[in-house]
């Protein structure tokens, strides 16, 4: 089981780097709110690869037609294999639907690298020969398909980098909402304190706004659920 002090405690930066063929797609991510502020602070370090720019011909291309058949274009090895060359050392992550369902455990597991590679399939999928001699993990944000791995990257990204002290900019946050090796999550409410929707009143629950902490620590472990898997 992984406790706050082994998952959530660092000394170092850590690096994200992103191979993909869209990296555009990354250009608000990493412009807006705690993941700009958290680059500022050089708390994390985020690097975008253009995949194209390891293509061996002058048209830049890399995809090609599955062997067997079928409809669609496959990522070829080529491209990647030398990609992750250039990058060098990290921990390289395929996201794949038939990968490893991502969790809070494996945050925290990820948190502890110094760098990450992501390599963001598109299409019909990525050579099956990255999966099996090149990436250390294979990742699936859910049991669903996407059109490709970008935003299972931010995902993972955000979820990793939320686990570093500063990046809230909250002290104490994250000893606050660490239980083992879950993340706690508990009913939040805001103001006002009574909402009017046409005939209906929505009212805060008396406890949050009685002042008294031991009472509201009691709802929210009463109410909060451990999130891991």
């Amino acid at each position: 089981m992984l406790s706050f002090s082994e998952s959530a405690v660092f000394f170092y930066m850590i690096t994200f780097e992103v191979i993909t063929i869209f990296p555009s797609l990354f250009d608000s991510f990493l412009k807006e709110s705690f993941i700009r502020k958290a680059q500022e602070k050089k708390l994390i370090k985020i690097n975008i690869h253009d995949l194209r720019k390891w293509a061996s011909d002058k048209r830049k291309t890399v995809d090609d037609r599955p062997f067997g058949g079928g409809s669609g274009m496959v990522l070829k090895v080529e491209p990647v294999y030398r990609a992750l060359r250039k990058i060098k050392k990290g921990k390289v992550v395929l996201f794949s639907p038939r990968g490893k369902k991502y969790n809070q455990e494996t945050a925290f597991k990820l948190s502890k690298d110094k760098r990450i590679i992501f390599v963001c399939g598109r299409y019909e999928g990525v050579d099956e020969r990255v999966a099996r001699h090149l990436a250390d993990l294979e990742l699936s944000i859910g049991e669903y398909d996407l059109m490709g791995g970008e935003l299972p990257a931010m995902v993972v990204m955000e979820s990793v980098a939320r686990l570093i002290p500063g990046v809230l900019g909250k002290k104490g946050f994250l000893k606050e909402r660490i239980k083992g090796k879950g993340f706690f999550e508990y009913p939040q409410y805001t103001r006002p304190e009574v909402f009017k929707a046409g005939s209906k009143k929505w009212a805060v629950p008396k406890v949050l706004v009685s002042g008294h902490q031991k009472k509201i620590e009691t709802w929210r472990k009463e109410r909060g659920r451990i999130i891991e898997k």
